[in-house]
């Protein structure tokens, strides 16, 4: 029988009892200042494709120079471990999901990471950081994205219009990254302002398409025209300078977890089946497309493949300019993806510090029971993704972002990212250590020691994998914070994100 993810009705409490009606009927609760939750729409095939979007991104085009950093052996072997551990941190983070809602007084609560680290560590500083980090992080990824678009259509407009005889002039707009920025920020914001992930399923398909034209036009490539005139050496094994600044990249790119508590949310019917279908498909289609680059890609350039394999063909072609394009797509698309987190880790880190809050009562029949200023409180409990509280098994949806906070910090992540990416072309060394730290820590610091603290009562080795996942996040960690301040001070660009 599949486990039951939803909210269970709450005991009748001599409370409660007191506000049925005298026919014993639960009167209509209806929550001030709150919006209503929406059913959930989503399915297997629309969480699989939005969670594969957060995983498949520009990462994407620095696998055949790390597999050239290894060796072909050693790089394909890399890769399957990496999505590995991710596709297993996911799976202890949808178990985790499952013991949200379950204490008296919180069947109204739905998970997130700042539920999951309540009921593991409890309220209090460390709350607050994960979500500061994780806020961070995915902030950190958002504009990395404004930064990629801006600098590569004015490259695809020269390459486009040299393919039509149509050069373009020296002072033409289209060969500015200011313009582009604001096309870009012109695509991106309707839809930042959708508030789940499922209503962004058809972007993700587009941005997943723009992922197989790239393989097409890799492996169609090396197909018709074999590998390049100047390729280098290809070795089965390699170990050199460069082989462990490959791990960061391989790590990394399987990095989605910030995503994994609102798919939990919207997906229709949950189940610990449907949720593993959705990791599995997800995490093992990213893996496949990862190692058909790597491969290709490598086996094309051998050791002089560059750390963008899009960039290493002929600027001239028509075909490649579009698989530039595509990664533009994909990358532009994705924004959304990382501000949803972004925003609700914000929403929950700023109504973590604001002092006399508290749940909001389980039954309330008329304005006299709860205080005004309790109303105000009721949806500053939790993030923005976990509201629901159940009256006798009805659903009545209370603690969702009010639309002046919505507006508000989607607009604020918008401009501060917008200013960021006019102000600067490149953020590597920022990335660099906020991706060593927020992708290690949401992708298997946290769920490793949360499943181990929640479960540390249950039999069998998945409680101690967990906790050996938690302790090689760490070790991770601290191996690409090392890395990265020595890249720093030899003046090179750190890895990691």
């Amino acid at each position: 029988m599949p486990q039951n993810y939803g909210a269970t009705s709450p005991p009748i409490t001599p409370a409660s009892r007191r506000q049925l009606g005298r026919d014993g009927r639960t009167p209509q609760a209806t929550p001030a200042k709150s919006i209503a939750s929406p059913e959930p729409q989503g399915t297997v095939f629309s969480s699989t494709v939005n969670l594969a979007n957060t995983t498949i991104g520009a990462g994407a085009l620095a696998f055949p120079s790390a597999f050239a950093a290894m060796g072909l052996v050693p790089g394909i072997a890399s890769c399957l471990i990496s999505a590995t551990t991710a596709a297993f941190g996911l799976y202890l983070l949808s178990r985790c999901a499952t013991q949200v809602g379950q204490r008296p007084g919180d069947e109204w609560r739905k998970p997130s990471f700042n539920e999951v680290a309540r009921i593991s560590f409890g309220k209090g500083w460390i709350t607050r950081l994960f979500d500061l980090a994780i806020a961070i992080k995915c902030f950190g990824v958002s504009v990395s994205y404004l930064i990629i678009c801006k600098t590569l259509l004015p490259k695809v407009s020269e390459t486009i219009a040299a393919a039509l005889n149509q050069p373009l002039a020296t002072e033409s707009i289209l060969r500015s990254q200011d313009f582009w920025l604001l096309i870009t920020m012109g695509v991106i914001i309707p839809l930042s302002f959708l508030r789940t992930l499922d209503s962004l399923k058809f972007t993700s398909q587009i941005a997943l398409a723009s992922v197989a034209y790239l393989i097409c036009v890799v492996v169609g490539w090396f197909a018709l025209k074999g590998p390049s005139p100047e390729r280098g050496e290809v070795h089965l094994w390699r170990f050199g300078k460069k082989t462990l600044s490959s791990f960061p990249v391989q790590v990394f790119a399987f990095t989605c977890a910030q995503n994994i508590f609102p798919i939990y949310n919207e997906l229709r019917e949950r189940s610990q089946k449907n949720m593993n279908a959705v990791i599995l498909t997800s995490i093992g289609s990213a893996a496949a497309c990862y190692e058909i680059l790597g491969i290709i890609g490598y086996l094309t350039f051998g050791d002089l493949v560059g750390s963008n394999i899009i960039a290493m063909y002929p600027p001239t072609s028509l075909l490649i300019a579009l698989g530039r394009l595509g990664i533009v797509l994909l990358v532009g698309l994705s924004y959304p993806l990382q501000l949803l987190p972004c925003r609700a880790c914000i929403y929950a880190f700023t109504s973590g510090i604001v002092k006399g809050k508290k749940a909001p009562p389980m039954f309330s029949s008329n304005a006299d029971d709860t205080p005004a200023e309790d109303d105000e409180d009721d949806d500053e409990e939790d993030g923005p993704l976990m509201p629901k509280r159940y009256v006798y098994g009805t659903a009545i949806g209370v603690g969702e972002m009010r639309n002046s906070k919505f507006v508000g910090f989607t607009s604020g992540i918008l401009l501060a990212g917008f200013l960021i990416a006019l102000a600067v072309d490149e953020l590597e060394v920022v990335l660099g250590f906020v991706g060593s730290t927020g992708s290690t820590i949401i992708s298997f610091i946290l769920p490793g020691f949360f499943y181990f603290k929640l479960f540390r009562n249950e039999k069998g080795p998945v409680k101690w994998l967990a906790l050996a996942l938690g302790i090689y996040g760490l070790a991770v960690m601290a191996f690409c914070l090392t890395f990265n301040i020595i890249k720093l001070v030899a003046g090179q660009p750190p890895a990691g994100h």
